[in-house]
This record gives C-alpha cells, structure tokens and sequence, in this order.
C-alpha cells in the first residue's frame, strides 16, 4: 500500500461510515506506509470525487431552508449543516494528500491528520444529531438537503496548490473560526440540554479547527518562499482569480492569531 494512492481510495468511498473508518486505519497505518511524493496519481476511471453517499440530497447553497434554532428541528438542521461540512472537510484534506505531487513528507502527514481529526468531529456531530429528542426516527445525517460551496472550491483550486493552501483551509475553514462562537452563543441562549451538549461538541472542533487553519497557513507560507512569493500581496489576488468569497466581520482575532495569521493579514480582513 501507498499512502497517497489509498488516500484517493477512501475520498472515493461513498458510504460516510465507511469513509469515517477508512480514514482513521489510514491515519494509523500511515507510519507503515511507503509514501511516494513524486507519484502523478489519477482517480479510478469513471469515478466520481469526491464519493458522497445519495443523501443528503445536494442543492445550491441559496436553496438550503433556513431554519430557528429555536426550534429542535432548527437545532437538528444547524447540527446537519456544520456534519456536511465536517464530512467535507474529511474529503478535502484527503483531496490534498493524493493530489499534489512533490511536496516534503510532513504536508502529507499534516494533511492525513488533519482528515483523521475531521472524520472525529462528523462521527461526533452524526452521533448529537442521532441522540437528539424526536418523536418519529431518529434523524441521521442525509435527512436534511445540503450545498457543495466548499468543496466546489476545492474544484477551482485544482491545479494550484498555492491558491488551494490559500483558499480552503485559511479563507473558507478559517471562516468556522469567526462563525462557530457565533452559533454557541445562540445555542447557550436557547439553554436546552441538547444545545448545551452541541456547545460542548463545538468546543472540540472549534479547538482543532485552530490548528487545521495553521497547517494552511504554514504551507501556504512555505509556498510562497519556494517560489519567491509574497504572500500578503498575492493573497488578494488569488481570492479574485478563484472567486473565492469576501470575508466580512466579525473576526475571531484570537483563534486568527492562534492559527497564525499575522497582523498586517488581520489589518487587511478588517479594511480589505
């Protein structure tokens, strides 16, 4: 086995128990691994990235239904929406470590890591949301439709692993940093044992999280001194290039600074 090779193997798997498994043996298994960091690797013909199970059914991110948190189906919502893009998050992590060739070991360790880390916070989520109190089924992830935004990013990154370094884990994930104290704020207002156990569970993520966005901003960084970039003033560029989305406030400068932004990147999200 080859750990880039079985890294496009499990992004393949549709089955998110599947996935979810798949990822933590490889993230085991990867010391014992032979890792070829020059390997051009191509998906298996015909297959679909990244492999997602039927549902949730996916729809445009303008036709996902918002819902209160007030409500126990608005909170099952809420904790559906933040699995799909923890079970997104597994893929493109995954997506990292096949893809791009020519990089030192460690951004495949980095990578495969953070995957294992993602994959602990959807099976914590898939479990909040099966326990949740409900009159009928239980609900499971799938029952709710959702939207591909991150991952479409990942598609338009493709080709470029320092646009893909700037814009997923330090623009699009970082953007979990400023949101998720936001939505524990609203879920500890609402007091109910099923929001304050939600709480619990987003400190977890949000504490990993810091540390998935640093490894983005490291290599994004490392990057830019191999091929003699400055990553402040290419940073702009790449987000009008790719499209990627504005960020607006507010900031959550403290997880920012902890993942390693600097305070000239901080000025520019606040006036850019």
């Amino acid at each position: 086995m080859e750990l880039r090779q079985s890294a496009l193997e499990v992004l393949c798997l549709t089955d998110p128990a599947q996935k979810v498994a798949a990822t933590v043996a490889l993230h085991e298994q990867a010391p014992a691994l032979v890792l070829d960091v020059q390997a051009q690797l191509q998906p298996p013909a015909g297959a679909s990235l990244p492999g997602h199970p039927e549902r949730p059914p996916l729809v445009k991110h303008t036709e996902v239904v918002k819902r209160s948190p007030s409500t126990l189906e608005g909170r099952a919502a809420l904790l559906h929406s933040i699995a799909h893009i923890e079970f997104n998050a597994i893929n493109l992590a995954l997506d990292a470590v096949w893809r791009f060739a020519g990089m030192p070991p460690a951004f495949y360790t980095d990578w495969l890591r953070v995957a294992r880390e993602e994959a602990y916070h959807f099976g914590l989520l898939r479990q909040q949301l099966q326990h949740m109190p409900h009159t009928g089924q239980p609900w499971d992830y799938g029952d709710f439709p959702a939207h591909q935004g991150l991952w479409s990013m990942c598609e338009r990154t493709a080709d470029d692993i320092v646009a893909r370094m700037a814009l997923v884990p330090r623009t699009m994930e970082a953007r979990g940093l400023d949101a998720t104290p936001l939505i524990q704020a609203k879920l500890r207002r609402i007091g109910t044992p099923d929001a304050l156990e939600a709480v619990a569970v987003l400190d977890i993520i949000l504490r990993d999280e810091v540390g998935h966005v640093a490894i983005g901003n490291h290599w994004y960084r490392w990057l830019c001194e191999r091929q003699g970039l400055d990553p402040v003033a290419l940073y702009p560029e790449l987000t009008r290039r790719h499209e990627a989305p504005r960020m607006r406030p507010p900031f959550n400068d403290e997880a920012r600074r902890a993942a390693g932004f600097t305070e000239i990147e901080m000025e520019w999200l606040q006036n850019g």
